[in-house]
């Protein structure tokens, strides 16, 4: 799958409890005291998709595999984490290696657990998280830089990369993200080789009380605006409670638990669809009798992408993808009954998947 969002934060927000409940599992160690989690925890997740129900009605494959989305649960960062303060440099890494950060925030004012700075302030603490990884983005830049300065010559592609370079070190110098940088499409590769901290995409996921799930609080209110400020997104969850409703193996019991706290859904269904949105993902299917199948791969990718995504051999040997829109597969009633009513199409390996293109792949090798 190749796709994966990172979960940081301050001590003590609830990363390991919505780690746990994302991933329906203990696998992260929740406790009341910081760095409980030394080592990332990795979890896929399947992506809800209504549309994949669909298709399996039609079909009625043997089995039904979802597309997935993974993620990692990174250790607390604090204040002075940049200059390896607390396990700064080993989670500083670790957040390098993601796609996508899903920035939890305590929106919640509770006793029995401590506050590394005393008192709950999700605005306070997102700043301090941000402040660390841009100080971590400007030492690596300027490190740089000045090794690049070194290598240009006419012409030379080490131009471009200090350019881009430069440009985002004046960001950060202004106390902005790096990836509020406008890259041209064919600088897009080489900013992402940069690979800043600051650059990756943000979900803030805005941690509340029982009480508080259904529509928020005062504390969520502030970060959600901050949010909206930033142009990143924001959602409101309990994960104590999403750490509940994992407990229940029942669909029934869930919905019923659901109900009587006034939700219609799982904040993590809403963490997960955001998630998506925040990667950029667009979900194609394959269904047959053995397997209907969703797969995901970055907006704008082609029909040999997609090919290679699912075997090597696809894509050596492609001749074709046959190409139904979603909505013609389930309205007509399947592969045939779209074929026969000249709703089937043969794409070339640069055409671009649309979300829902349900495909089947021809290749000789």
């Amino acid at each position: 799958m190749g796709f994966n969002c990172g979960i940081v934060g301050l001590p003590n927000v609830g990363k390991s409890t919505l780690f746990n409940a994302l991933t329906q599992s203990q696998a992260a160690e929740a406790a009341n005291f910081p760095f409980t989690t030394i080592e990332p925890n990795v979890g896929r997740v399947a992506v809800p998709d209504d549309r994949l129900d669909a298709i399996g009605d039609i079909v009625k494959p043997q089995r039904v595999v979802p597309t997935q989305l993974e993620f990692v649960d990174i250790a607390g960062l604090v204040k002075g984490a940049s200059k390896g303060e607390g396990l700064g440099n080993q989670f500083l890494g670790q957040i390098r290696e993601v796609d996508a950060i899903c920035h939890v925030l305590r929106c919640f004012d509770e006793g029995g657990v401590a506050h590394v700075t005393g008192a709950p302030d999700p605005v306070g603490d997102a700043d301090t998280v941000t402040t660390e990884l841009m100080l971590a983005d400007m030492e690596s830049l300027s490190r740089r830089s000045e090794a690049l300065a070194k290598k240009i010559r006419g012409g030379d592609k080490a131009a471009v990369e200090l350019k881009l370079a430069e440009q985002a070190l004046s960001l950060l110098e202004e106390g902005k993200p790096a990836r509020l940088l406008e890259a041209s499409a064919d600088d897009a590769k080489v900013f992402k080789g940069l690979g800043l901290l600051t650059a990756k995409p943000v979900l803030y996921v805005l941690n509340v009380d029982e009480d508080s799930a259904a529509d928020g609080n005062d504390l969520s209110a502030k970060a959600a605006a901050m949010a909206e400020a930033e142009g990143a997104g924001a959602v409101v969850i309990s994960a104590r409670i999403e750490d509940e409703v994992a407990q229940l193996s029942d669909p029934g019991e869930r919905v019923e638990f659901l109900e009587t706290l006034g939700l219609a859904e799982t904040g993590l269904d809403r963490v997960i669809a955001a998630g998506t949105r925040l990667l950029d993902l667009i979900t194609y299917f394959t269904a047959n009798e053995k397997e209907a199948h969703a797969w995901t791969l970055p907006s704008g990718a082609t029909a040999l992408d997609a090919a290679g995504q699912i075997h090597t051999d696809f894509a050596r040997g492609f001749i074709c993808a046959e190409t139904i829109f979603y909505d013609d597969f389930v309205g007509l009633g399947g592969e045939q009954a779209a074929k026969d009513a000249g709703k089937m199409r043969q794409e070339g390996r640069d055409y671009k998947i649309r979300d829902g293109d349900v495909l089947l792949f021809r290749f000789n090798v």
